[in-house]
């Protein structure tokens, strides 16, 4: 009887999905930011860093069954594939009548779904590292500020989106450094920070060793 078992092992996706996040967010915020106009040249970095890299990332975390990895890498490359065609329709591409018909204050509606579902994000974060619950904070900011932009035409909520996907390009970059650097290096090159420990119970055996 053979008992030899193959083990396969599959790499973490986390770098490559924050990568696709941190360069999606930093074209999209510069145009926030007024350094650049237009969204056409930001598509195709929605489309193939914001969604496909993070799809590609949901799919890989769901084969290591890891739920969170993969429902949130997942939810915003949805995200992303979403914005992107609402730039494509408001641009003209599936035709004026689309693009004269588009009411802006559904997105609104659609990122208050996200901003509930990246507050519910947020908590589970906090049980992973610190700089993915930073981004998830930050990303809170930035659904808030769309959501203030578009439903309350608050010039606040504008600055603060454009400031908040900055930032988030910023940190996201630093975590893609961290996942990359840490495991070529095999050890902590660049901490990531250590989960608060608040909501996670540890297993039982540990806890009657203690």
């Amino acid at each position: 009887m053979n008992t030899n078992e193959t083990k396969i092992y599959t790499a973490d996706p986390s770098a490559l999905g924050l990568f696709g996040l941190a360069m999606v967010t930093l074209v999209a915020s510069s145009q926030k930011l007024g350094l650049t106009t237009g969204t056409s040249f930001i598509v195709p970095w929605a489309i193939f860093l914001g969604s496909f890299a993070q799809l590609f990332a949901c799919l890989k975390d769901a084969q290591k069954g890891n739920v969170f990895g993969a429902t949130a890498f997942g939810a915003y490359s949805m995200f992303w594939f979403s914005v992107a065609m609402s730039w494509m329709i408001q641009n003209g591409v599936f035709g004026e009548s689309m693009a004269a018909a588009a009411d802006p204050k559904q997105l609104g509606f659609a990122f208050v779904g996200y901003l509930i579902f990246s507050v519910i994000m947020t908590i589970g974060s906090m049980e992973t590292n610190k700089v993915l619950f930073t981004i998830f904070v930050l990303i809170d900011f930035l659904l808030l500020g769309l959501v203030m932009s578009i439903l309350g035409g608050s010039h606040f909520g504008h600055q603060l989106a454009a400031y908040s996907e900055f930032a988030i390009a910023m940190v996201g970059f630093y975590g893609v450094a961290a996942n990359v650097l840490n495991a070529t290096f095999d050890r902590t090159f660049l901490p990531v920070g250590k989960p608060f420990g608040i909501f996670k119970k540890a297993p039982a055996s540990v806890k009657k060793a203690a």
